[in-house]
């Protein structure tokens, strides 16, 4: 008896994703979902909570070598496990199920979705260097960029890739034209401050708001992983990734302060948001803010790209695991892609860009993110216990120290962001805590299904 062909249905839920990315284009996703928005805006944020030069290239530093630590971290992780999801299946083996589910529950109402916001509304703040944009008008061009990219991203993960590739060598274009004419300026004196700095003296919870803001600069060192079921020989190209691209970015971002602390006092960029738009006009005039500011909007594009290309992976791999609505863990019969996935993550998002203020969303971000960020850090460490035979490409440097470390240092950053922000982070908090019931809720549903 002949077995029936199975349906376009069967196939999609079936069919992987293909391995379609190499080692350029895996760097350019760390280097290009990193560097964003965070570079050209937060160096306000921090001058307003640290009273001293030397504790800007400080906390700078701090938010680097936190990011490398768990990049390298996470390299061994992803080497040993190169599935779609990352992080998402990382503590699932780790702790289970149900840890999994909430980090993705947090990805889809927080943190994936509230980063891809985030960085639309810094978009949608630097596009206004060009048009008087109303505040309605700024929100709706948020809204808009993250459709057009989720729909760049439903038409194929190359297509994806290569706008990551392009618009990589664009920011790095970006910061190297302000970098230079800081070190080489025309005849100009540094911007001096109207006001006297916010906090005068950096205190250590100071210290520790201003690490909030760096590390969202930072943010998106760990979304290779979600991708790693698409790299190409992913035991040797994701530790090479992860490592090579953060150290870049942690030495453009060393750079980026030192240019604009040559051009404007410490006050100065604590006056003014748009800090390197600031500082090409006092150096350049008006022709120079708005060339950087063309390719901060460039920057900040290819962040979101990044960031949308990732965090649809996760909501793929819940599906896959059968703890998310099925059809979002079906590949697009001709795109290749985790169409549906990137589809609700992208509607989300969008609700979030329209509602919120771009220092609200990135506190959302980092508190919930990193409460979850130190569990999978010490993954590492359980993971070794556990599955001692499991096959490990790359094994990070300095075990046990290096992924206990960056875990101990999540949670401290978690615990001062809970006391200096309440009302953020205990949002953040209550809409992760409210996954567990639904958690339940679906496990029941689905037994009686069954």
């Amino acid at each position: 008896m002949l077995t029936p062909p199975p349906t376009a249905t069967a196939a999609a839920s079936e069919r992987s994703l293909p391995r379609a990315i190499g080692q350029l284009a895996s760097t350019a996703m760390v280097v290009g979902t990193v560097i964003g928005s965070g570079i050209f805006l937060v160096p306000h944020n921090v001058a307003q909570h640290v009273g001293a030069v030397g504790s800007v290239y400080l906390v700078w530093v701090v938010g680097g070598l936190l990011s490398l630590a768990g990049a390298l971290s996470i390299a061994e992780l992803g080497a040993a496990t190169p599935e779609a999801g990352g992080i998402y299946i990382y503590l699932r083996q780790a702790y289970g199920k149900l840890v999994a589910f909430l980090y993705g529950w947090a990805m889809l109402l927080v943190v994936e979705s509230g980063a891809v916001a985030t960085l639309a509304v810094a978009f949608s703040i630097y596009s206004a260097s060009f048009f008087p944009f109303t505040p309605l008008q700024q929100k709706l061009i948020a809204a808009g960029v993250i459709m057009l990219l989720t729909l760049v991203n439903v038409l194929g993960v190359r297509k994806g890739a290569a706008v990551q590739t392009i618009f990589m060598f664009a920011k790095l274009a970006g910061l190297a034209v302000i970098v230079g004419y800081a070190l080489f300026p025309p005849e100009a004196t540094q911007v001096s401050a109207s006001l006297p700095l916010p906090t005068p003296h950096t205190t250590m919870s100071s210290f520790g708001v201003a690490l909030v803001g760096v590390l969202w600069a930072y943010h998106g060192w760990h979304h290779l992983s979600y991708a790693a079921g698409e790299v190409k020989d992913p035991g040797r190209v994701l530790p090479r990734s992860f490592l090579w691209g953060t150290l870049l970015v942690i030495l453009v971002y060393l750079a980026a302060n030192f240019a604009y602390l040559r051009v404007l006092s410490l006050g100065a960029i604590a006056e003014h948001q748009r800090v390197a738009a600031r500082a090409m006009q006092a150096l350049t005039g008006p022709s120079g803010a708005a060339l950087v500011s063309g390719l901060i909007l460039c920057s900040i594009f290819g962040s979101l790209n990044g960031n949308i290309l990732g965090g649809a992976r996760v909501l793929f791999a819940m599906a896959r695991d059968g703890v998310f609505i099925n059809a979002v863990g079906r590949v697009h019969p001709r795109y290749e892609t985790p169409a549906v996935a990137l589809v609700i993550q992208g509607i989300w998002a969008a609700v979030l860009a329209v509602s919120g203020t771009f220092e609200q969303l990135y506190t959302y971000v980092i508190f919930t993110a990193w409460m979850f960020y130190a569990g999978c850090t010490a993954a590492v460490v359980i993971l070794r216990r556990r599955r001692p035979q499991l096959e490990r490409p790359y094994r990070v440097w300095g075990y046990p120290l290096v992924p206990l470390a960056f875990s101990l240092a999540a949670l401290s950053i978690v615990a001062n962001t809970l006391v200096r922000s309440p009302r953020e982070s205990f949002i953040g908090l209550g809409l992760v805590v409210a996954g567990v019931p639904i958690y339940a809720l679906w496990s029941r549903l689905r037994g009686r299904v069954r």
